[in-house]
Order: C-alpha cells, then sequence, then structure tokens
C-alpha cells in the first residue's frame, strides 16, 4: 500500500514550482545557505527554515528581522541577536550539519493567538485517487509548529476554518485544497510514478490564501 517513497522536500517543491497552476500556492522557497538566507530575510523579514529530509517538526526553525536585529524560536526558545553574523553562527549549533531550505514565512490565520494549518491526505485506491479527509492542526499554546507529536490539538477541518477565518468560508476553502491537491497529485504522479499516497500540508494566511507547506509521501 505505501508505494514510492520521496524523503526531499526540495525535489517535491521544485516539481510543484514548475507548474504555474500551483506556484502561487507555494511559499517561495530555496535551498540554505548564508546569501540566501540574507536575501529573504531582506525580502520577508520572516522566514521558516527546515530539514530536506525530517519529519514531526523536527528542526524546524523560524527567523525574523525588524530593524535590523535577527531573532530565531526553536520549539519554545528565542534567541535574539543584533548582527546577522552572530545570529548565523549561533543557527549553526541548532542546525548541525544537516541540509536545509528557506521557505517565506507566512502568517498564519490562528485561533486564540494559536496558529492553525490542515493535513489532506489523498490515496490511491484501485486505480484512483481519493481524499481521505481534511483535518485541521493548531499549535500548542506558546509554539509555531503544529505537529501533533509536538502537542498540536486535531480538529476537524471545517471546525478549523471556520473558527480561525468564518463560517462562510469553510465550503469554499475546504474545495479549494482539495482541488489544489487534485493538481499537485496529476504533477507528483507524472514525475514519480509508483506513488500511492500523499499527505498536503496546508496553511490559509489571515487574508485567506491557500499555502503549500509541504507534500508527504507517508503521512501520518
Amino acid at each position: 500500500m505505501e508505494g514510492r517513497q520521496l524523503a526531499s522536500k526540495w525535489l517535491k517543491t521544485e516539481a510543484l514550482l514548475g507548474n504555474p497552476r500551483v506556484a502561487d500556492h507555494i511559499p517561495a522557497t530555496r535551498v540554505y545557505n548564508t546569501s540566501n538566507l540574507h536575501q529573504m530575510l531582506n525580502r520577508y523579514g520572516f522566514v521558516v527554515i527546515k530539514p530536506i529530509v525530517g519529519g514531526g517538526g523536527n528542526g524546524v526553525i523560524k527567523i525574523t528581522m525588524e530593524g535590523g536585529n535577527y531573532a530565531y524560536t526553536y520549539m519554545a526558545n528565542t534567541r535574539s541577536f543584533t548582527g546577522f553574523d552572530e545570529m548565523v553562527r549561533s543557527l549553526s549549533t541548532v542546525k548541525k550539519k544537516r541540509r536545509y531550505i528557506i521557505q517565506r514565512g507566512i502568517r498564519l490565520a490562528s485561533i486564540s493567538g494559536r496558529p492553525i494549518d490542515y493535513r489532506v491526505k489523498f490515496v490511491k485506491t484501485k486505480g484512483r485517487w481519493v481524499c481521505r479527509g481534511v483535518v485541521g492542526r493548531l499549535a500548542r499554546q506558546g509554539l509555531f509548529v503544529t505537529n501533533l507529536c509536538r502537542g498540536g490539538t486535531q480538529l476537524n477541518g471545517s471546525e478549523g476554518i471556520r473558527r480561525s477565518l468564518s463560517g462562510r468560508m469553510v465550503r469554499a476553502k475546504r474545495r479549494e485544497m482539495l482541488n489544489i491537491s487534485q493538481k499537485c497529485t496529476r504533477i507528483l504522479e507524472r514525475k514519480y510514478p509508483g506513488i500511492r499516497q500523499l499527505g498536503y500540508d496546508y496553511g490559509i494566511d489571515k487574508s485567506g490564501h491557500i499555502w503549500i507547506f509541504e507534500v508527504n509521501t507517508r503521512p501520518q
């Protein structure tokens, strides 16, 4: 049942970025190096870096720049710096030698200050892809990662949209996530034949725009 696995976040993101129908839903993403990090912080002021291979929120770090000051948050701990180079040196002790990607940070719609994102699971069964559910994942108080293994709370997807945005948006946003998932599934299956499960991690920002953060070929 498991089908083909593809661990690299970068390869899956790259495949989707090449398609204009879904690229608008993917935050700007680059491979981690200090030059790319500097450029993206100057442009966006807020980025998230994550290991190219890994899951469960392991190693995911939020980095911000404001008024020439820098800070990064790993789990519930935030460290602040007055210079970029000083911040990067400290960051390397947390990153260790893992390869990372940098993703533009998205200010998610939230519930009582806790960010929420969504997992949409698609499974290939009897030759066709079917959706196996849309669930919301509400971050534990004080954390920016929503993973359930990090203390996040699972909600029905519709309830999450209603409470973080509005009841009027529930049907439209659910339908939009499913439509994007169908397009992405066709793209990924063409590029990587043999995949049989896909878990899409979506965020919805405060204006209602849907973003794809990650695609998993072995969704939990």
